[in-house]
Parts: structure tokens; sequence; C-alpha cells
């Protein structure tokens, strides 16, 4: 019986990496929002389970965001923000994480919250606000849409450089990769390098190697969200691990999005022995159904990660992250004092 007796992964001390803005909004708060508003909400929205999605194809894609738009229309006013902020660590911190990087584009909440900078303010103040009553590390990753000119990413590399002392450690590249070059680009990732900001671009999920390459050669990312299609290439998974480029992998969303059919055909395994480190995220729980204690759940259920292996897990999502000194040797203390504990 021996084996059947597991450590419970909602203890285990995590980073949490790859979570989107209005992606982290629980579906009760979305009705309420809604109501308050007037918007009406597609089934899709309002059943209370996760939507069925396909993004493998243009139409699909089209869908996602659709959805992903008419939730984001929900959040008009500065307390709506703090609610969704707020909410969004209660969850994580349920989950066991100690470190939260939440990704938003402030170009889309900009008109309704009085302009860019006043956006950008407002959700610092809420990821601030929350970080202290919740007791959660949690820091904003600004991302910029590749679906849009380069020249607004050099705005929003500016802006997130800005804002490098009030709590943004990153800059992304969101939405439709098979949309834009990466190389395109370029500029907006060397301002917000040299910025001291941490390039995490997407890459790897909709399309395939080549795109994870693009990141790492046109962008120079330390980390990549998602990546998975790297398992594709050997010579790829050697650079990401002689490199130790962190990949944000999201197992629920790529089943979710069609990226692969069954949560044992995300390649977990695959990268874990390539020794390419990963942060295990949630990506968008709103529409995929499940947060940060499931996706090493679906590891350990779908892969057969030991308790030693989700340990080595989390200590990744750790060292791939950018969390100061002392929340890193908090968590990796804590990892393992989790796995030192009996299990019972």
């Amino acid at each position: 019986m021996e084996h059947l007796l597991h450590r419970d992964l909602s203890l285990l001390p995590k980073a949490h990496l790859h979570l989107h803005f209005t992606g982290s909004m629980r579906p009760t708060t979305l009705l309420e929002l809604a109501d308050k508003y007037g918007v009406h909400l597609p089934e899709a929205l309002s059943s209370g389970t996760p939507p069925r999605l396909r993004a493998t194809d243009e139409r699909g894609w089209f869908r996602f965001q659709r959805l992903y738009d008419i939730a984001r229309s929900c959040l008009r006013e500065p307390e709506d923000i703090r609610r969704l902020v707020r909410e969004a660590a209660q969850e994580d911190v349920a989950d066991g994480s100690g470190w939260l990087e939440i990704q938003v584009d402030p170009t889309s909440y900009a008109p309704l919250l009085g302009g860019l900078i006043p956006a950008m303010e407002i959700i610092l103040d809420a990821v601030d606000t929350a970080s202290r009553e919740t007791g959660l590390g949690m820091r904003v990753l600004v991302a910029a849409n590749r679906m849009k000119h380069p020249l607004e990413a050099r705005t929003l590399a500016r802006l997130a450089v800005r804002y490098a002392d009030r709590g943004v450690v990153g800059f992304g590249l969101s939405n439709d990769e098979r949309r834009g070059m990466a190389r395109d680009f370029d500029r907006a990732f060397a301002i917000a390098r040299e910025g001291g900001l941490l390039a995490a671009p997407h890459g790897g999920e909709l399309t395939g190697p080549s795109s994870v390459r693009d990141c790492l050669d046109d962008l120079r990312a330390a980390r990549v969200g998602h990546g998975v299609r790297a398992a594709e290439d050997p010579r790829l998974l050697r650079k990401l691990a002689e490199r130790q480029v962190t990949c944000e992998v999201c197992p629920s969303s790529n089943v979710a999005l069609g990226v692969y059919e069954k949560p044992e055909d995300v390649p977990l395994r695959t990268l874990f022995d390539a020794g390419v480190p990963m942060a295990l995220g949630a990506d968008d729980p709103l529409l995929f159904g499940s947060r940060l204690a499931a996706q090493y759940e679906i590891a350990r259920r779908h892969h057969g990660f030991t308790d030693e292996e989700l340990a080595e897990l989390a200590r990744q999502s750790v060292r791939g992250s950018a969390a100061p000194e002392d929340i890193r040797e908090k968590l990796l203390s804590g990892i393992d004092a989790w796995l030192a504990a009996p299990v019972c």
C-alpha cells in the first residue's frame, strides 16, 4: 500500500510563472461582474464548466480569443482589478505557491481605466496590496501582443522598464504565434533586457520547435512560455538544457487547446529527462478549469513523477523565477521540508 500514499501537492512550495491576468479569474467572479455590468455571457462562460476549446485551427483560436475578450470586458473599474488580483493570490496560496508572476497586457485595460499609465498604476497597486494581504510574493510580467504592430511592443517595453522598480520583473509576447515573426519584436525585447527585465516570450505551443528556436535566437529568451514542442527536436532540447532556459509548461492548457490529445501526451517526461528546466503553470484557469496544484497532479498521475521528481519540478520553478534571493531560499528549504516529511 506504501506506493499509494502521496504527499499533498497543495502543500508543496512552488513558484507560478505562467498565469494570464483575465484568465486567472474565478468563474463565480466573472458571473458577478457580468451581472454588475449587464454583459451577456455566452453559455461557454456561464455554464460553470470549462468550455470545449480547440485552438489548433484559426477558427478555434479566434473563438478562444473571443471568450477571453468577453471576460476581459467585465473588468471595468479599479475595484474589479483589485478583486481579480486578490483572488488570484488567494487561489495561488491555497495551491502552495509562494511566488507568482502574473502576466498582463495593460493596453487591453487602458481604455476603461483612463489610459496606459493609469492602468499600469492600478494593476501594480493591486498586486502590491494583494501581496501584503496574502503573504504571497507577487510581481508582474508585461506582455506585448504579437498580433499588433511591433512599435506597440516597443512602447510597452519602455513602460515595463519604467516600472521595473515598482514590481515589473519581465517582458513577454503572447497570442497566436502563427502570426507575427519573433524577430519583428527584437527591438522591444532589447529595450526590456537593457532595462534589466527577464525576457519570457511565448513559443512552441501552436507551432513547432522553430518558434522556440526563434525565441532563443531572436529575442534571447531567458524563459519560454510553453516551449513543449521543443520535445520534437533533440538538438533544441540540448540547447535549452545547456542554457538552462526554463519552459513554462501548462499541461491542462495544452490539452484544452488541442496541442495534445490527452494529459499523458504532454511531453513532461521528455523535457525533464533531457534536463530542460520547467515551471508548471495554469495559464488561464477561467477557461481551462484547473489551477496550479492540478498541473503537478497531472505530472504525478499521468507521467509517473515521484515525490522526489515533483519536488525537483518545484525547485526548477523557483530557480526560473525572478524572486529575490531570500524568497528563493525560503521556498527551496520549504520544498526540502515537504520531501522530508513522512507520507501519510
